[in-house]
């Protein structure tokens, strides 16, 4: 058995839902990225479902350097919130469940980034968290400045040291330092703060933050890279690992690969809680589950397939290959390394042409797809929870708000009677939720 009574469980929510056709889906709201009633909805169904937190995926531009050739490829992050404003909101209209959002530490200063998240974790009483990404997309660099995408390495030295800064500016203040007495005058007392004074490779920070320390005193870290220098950053930062994996003894061996690493950052292994992603198909019965796979499939339009999967795979040129051939000999990538190193093993073990490769990726994108009724889906997440392999799941709905609707009506009843998830949320923060203890200063 796992380390916990009851697993863990996130919810991933792209606007229109994970698969990239679910947008042409006549129930799906096509403008669901800037429709703020329709992130409430799914934010109360979750919530209604006592999910540990919502998950807001991020990408600072648009994907593809012409933009005349984007109007039907480039449908990720485009017309979408920035996801902090959106989880303040969000914030307004629930109670209980986390609000967590990807945060580029490639594209962002750990300071603007440390404000952010703190304000986010006072607004909503204790139930932030974020996600620390180096960006995969090297497309951002050309609305920052940059003549070109940072190095996979230098994104990574610069995030671990991102990642200090943001908590050692969480730790300028002593939880008890603003004392706001009318009385004497006095607002904070000097002693219960103390500048960072950060000086290192990437930044220079004087601190202190101009706020209080948070309720969890610090907001959740997740972070979701799998590469050598992922597993390093996610060992000595994150509270969280979310990672795509399809085999139960491989994310075993993972799971074991970062704690290992954490407990040489000195850190208690245990406290690293691992999430895999799940994409489920949900029916009443198999047949039906499996209809609502096929309908998305059948949406897909080759020349997005193809190009989702060529930006998968590191951003590489596959025009021109044959899309019912194998997958070509692919060059050297500076996008993300873990996610192309899995899909290349999954074309190879099974088989798959370039065109069954893109209608996989455009579901899953590389995490697991599990298509059945609620008994079956909860077998399949039970047998991984029960055997340690994880900590739990971020469920990644093909198409919103269905998707999400199909999860929380019918496989978490099903994994509350075998005594696998809560039935009620037990305390207030998103730490409480993780079973994660409040940092002090």
């Amino acid at each position: 058995m796992t380390r916990h009574s009851h697993m863990r469980l996130g919810a991933f929510l792209y606007p229109t839902g994970y698969h990239v056709a679910a947008w042409r889906h006549p129930e799906v709201p096509a403008d669901a990225g800037v429709n703020f009633a329709h992130y409430a909805e799914l934010a109360r169904t979750a919530e209604r479902g006592a999910l540990d937190f919502l998950f807001l995926p991020d990408s600072s531009a648009m994907r593809g350097a012409d933009l005349s050739e984007l109007s039907r490829t480039a449908i990720r992050y485009v017309a979408q919130f920035e996801p902090l404003t959106l989880l303040g909101a969000l914030a307004a209209v629930t109670e209980r469940i986390g609000l967590t959002a990807t945060v580029s530490s490639t594209y962002n200063e750990p300071y603007h980034t440390a404000r952010m998240i703190a304000s986010l974790d006072h607004i909503s009483g204790g139930r932030a968290g974020w996600n620390l990404v180096t960006s995969q997309n090297p497309f951002e660099a050309y609305n920052f400045g940059l003549p070109q995408h940072p190095e996979h390495d230098a994104r990574y030295r610069r995030a671990q040291e991102f990642a200090e800064v943001v908590k050692g500016l969480w730790d300028t203040w002593d939880d008890d330092a603003w004392v706001r007495d009318k009385e004497s005058g006095l607002f904070f007392e000097p002693e219960g703060v103390r500048p960072l004074d950060h000086r290192g490779e990437h930044f220079s920070v004087r601190g202190p933050l101009n706020m209080p320390r948070t309720p969890q005193g610090h907001p959740v870290t997740i972070q979701a890279g799998s590469s050598g220098p992922g597993r390093d950053l996610a060992a000595a930062t994150a509270d969280v690992v979310f990672t795509a994996q399809h085999d139960k003894n491989d994310v075993k061996a993972f799971t074991e690969d970062v704690r290992a690493r954490a407990g040489k950052h000195g850190r208690d292994p245990d406290s690293l809680q691992v999430l895999a992603g799940v994409f489920p198909f949900v029916g009443r019965t198999r047949a039906e589950a499996e209809e609502k796979a096929q309908r998305l499939r059948e949406l897909i339009q080759p020349e997005v397939g193809l190009d989702l999967l060529a930006s998968e795979l590191g951003h590489v040129d596959l025009s021109g290959c044959d899309l019912d051939g194998p997958l070509p000999r692919l060059p050297p990538s500076n996008s993300g390394q873990s996610r192309r190193d899995l899909l290349v093993r999954m074309a190879a073990d099974e088989g798959l042409s370039v065109r069954q490769l893109y209608q996989r990726v455009a579901g899953s994108r590389g995490h697991r797809q599990v298509v059945g009724t609620a008994e079956s889906i909860a077998d399949d997440l039970a047998d991984w929870f029960e055997s340690g392999a994880v900590d739990g799941f971020i469920v990644m709905p093909p198409s919103l708000p269905d998707g999400l609707d199909d999860f929380v009506d019918l496989v978490v009843p099903e994994l509350r009677r075998r005594g696998l998830f809560r039935s009620a949320y037990e305390g207030s923060t998103l730490r409480d939720h993780l079973g994660l203890r409040r940092p002090g200063r």
